[in-house]
């Protein structure tokens, strides 16, 4: 692990317009099949909870929830494939999870990857547990792949 990599302190903020380009561009070197720059505008739009994690001036990470009828959806969360392994993931999930307990979700969904192994230990290693799969969900280089779905309880009903 880069040491010198890990002592530059990053903080969590969040996204505005202007850093669509660059989650974007983060965006495009981590995924076959990226959300385009319209998509990231139009969660913003919409006033989904965005939120960047960034170091010095750079954002290196991203975060997408959407919150309705007291259940909450990560959309996405992807750290720059440059900035991996060094707790950017867990410190965005941790804000997405912390943004949701303020505003009082019951539940928490996502959806993933069965092959994306290292995403499903963070979830599993913050409480989340599969629920289901969704076949053939995801674009692949081959045809669909499955998507894994994982669910939170943040409270319990009543």
């Amino acid at each position: 692990m880069n040491t010198r990599v890990r002592e530059i302190p990053a903080h969590l903020r969040v996204m505005a317009h202007d850093d669509i380009a660059l989650v974007s561009d983060i965006e495009r070197r981590s995924y076959d099949f990226p959300w385009s720059h319209g998509v990231f505008r139009d969660c913003l739009l919409a006033g989904y909870n965005c939120v960047v994690i960034e170091r010095i001036d750079r954002v290196v990470g991203y975060g997408i929830l959407s919150i309705a009828a007291g259940e909450a959806h990560i959309l996405n969360l992807c750290v720059d494939p440059m900035y991996r392994d060094l707790g950017y993931g867990e410190r965005l999930l941790d804000e997405v999870l912390d943004v949701a307990s303020r505003e009082d979700v019951g539940e928490i969904f996502l959806e993933v990857r069965p092959s994306n192994k290292k995403a499903i230990s963070l979830y599993r290693k913050k409480g989340f547990r599969n629920i289901a799969n969704r076949p053939a969900y995801y674009q692949a280089k081959e045809g669909r792949e499955d998507a894994a779905v994982f669910s939170k309880v943040m409270k319990k009903a009543g």
